[in-house]
């Protein structure tokens, strides 16, 4: 069965304008209310008679939407369980792939509902995955069906992963516009709706310190916190903590974002999600560096990011990521040689990152060769720096790299001729 019924009953409910909660009415939560709609659980006889009268519908014509009514039917929702399948085990590039050819067959068989829902899972996949202009791709067919522009919330939904993506691409000002648009919606009527506005506004606030407009970007941060209740799920409210932590360092407030990591390091689970655990890791290690912050707990980071992308399988794109935090701590330790023996390696296969990322690389790059007294080496490097940042929309890192340059450029000048 799988998705028919889920489907159905979303689709019902949503004409009905009802949230989940209504659906469910007083004998089943919300959470259960989305288990069916996404195929988690099978409805019992029991069940169908409750939905059947919050719908106002028989219970019989409900039963029939637990068997497909044809054999392309059956084909096609076969798939997009499978597709459901890969992505719960986090094979994202299978998950992707199914739920492509799902959405094919459904858009087929004129079910516009599977197509939008499945085009939604494999534009997720391919994000997952850090196939990001071709996440781009679907998400613009989604953005073009009445589905989406009749609905808020799908159209939420649309934009939030299309402004994470254009972050993954560096394309800093287009995500904030998408996350901006998803903010302004609103958190919704559904759990979906919800996560999705809570990961919209968290994908802002990165996109505005991208950009280096932090005072925005704390503003919202102030939003998030008033998010977090007693009620919260306990990963979300991690990954809330994590996220102002973030800023809090980028702003300077070392204090402040210990404590939100420290509760991000407590919340988060790597039990529950393994991938969200190495990419917090990550994070963390990296405004610890920036900040200037080489202890042991900045060195444990690395090392945990560094195993958790091991066993997960990382992209090119996060395990050259989590080599150039290695490389910073190196620097920053005093180890040239190591630091720019792993730099050379990175910048070989920079159009693998992100363009801040790629131009956080060059900026380092040229800070070490000119601690290795190569100055002409060290300013070529931070004019790329300079270059990346302004294709990417990073106008604080613009004036890093300036600063860098007009240094080296002084230096040179300064230096004396050679016969």
């Amino acid at each position: 069965m799988g998705s028919s019924f889920g489907d159905r009953l979303r689709h019902e409910r949503l004409q009905r304008s009802l949230t989940q909660a209504e659906l469910g009415g007083a004998l089943y939560s919300a959470s259960y209310i989305s288990l069916l709609e996404n195929g988690r659980r099978e409805p019992t006889v029991e069940i169908i008679k409750q939905l059947s009268r919050q719908l106002q519908l028989t219970p019989h014509s409900i039963e029939e939407w637990v068997q497909p009514v044809s054999a392309e039917e059956t084909e096609y929702l076969l798939v997009s369980l499978y597709a459901r399948q890969c992505w719960d085990t986090r094979d994202y590039a299978s998950a992707a792939h199914n739920a492509s050819e799902a959405a094919r067959k459904a858009s087929l068989s004129h079910d516009p509902v599977t197509w939008w829902n499945m085009s939604y899972l494999q534009a997720s996949a391919l994000l997952r995955n850090g196939e990001y202009a071709e996440c781009i791709d679907v998400l613009q067919t989604l953005f073009d069906h009445s589905l989406t522009t009749d609905s808020p919330g799908l159209t939420l939904r649309t934009c939030q992963v299309m402004a994470a993506a254009l972050l993954g691409l560096g394309r800093i000002p287009e995500a904030i516009e998408q996350a901006a648009r998803a903010v302004d919606i609103g958190s919704g009527d559904t759990e979906e709706e919800f996560s999705a506005y809570l990961t919209a506004l968290q994908t802002l606030i990165g996109a505005l310190t991208e950009a280096g407009q932090l005072d925005d970007a704390w503003r919202h941060c102030l939003t998030l916190t008033d998010a977090v209740d007693g009620v919260t799920a306990t990963q979300i409210a991690g990954e809330i903590h994590w996220v102002i932590g973030n800023v809090a360092f980028i702003r300077h407030d070392v204090c402040t974002g210990l404590k939100h990591h420290a509760q991000a390091g407590r919340l988060l689970s790597p039990a529950r999600d393994l991938s969200r655990w190495a990419q917090f890791n990550k994070a963390t290690a990296w405004v610890r560096l920036t900040a200037g912050i080489v202890e042991p707990d900045t060195l444990q980071a690395i090392e945990r990011s560094e195993l958790a992308h091991s066993v997960v399988g990382a992209t090119l794109a996060e395990t050259l990521e989590v080599s150039l935090l290695r490389a910073r701590w190196f620097y920053l330790n005093g180890d040239i040689t190591a630091a720019l023996a792993l730099l050379e390696g990175i910048s070989a296969q920079k159009d693998q990152l992100a363009k801040h990322i790629a131009g956080d690389t060059a900026l380092l790059l040229g800070k070490v060769l000119k601690a290795s007294q190569r100055p002409d080496d060290a300013l070529a490097a931070f004019n790329e720096a300079k270059d990346l940042f302004a294709d990417a929309g990073a106008a604080d890192r613009i004036s890093l790299a300036l600063d860098n340059i007009v240094e080296m450029q002084t230096i040179q000048r300064s230096a004396p001729a050679v016969d």
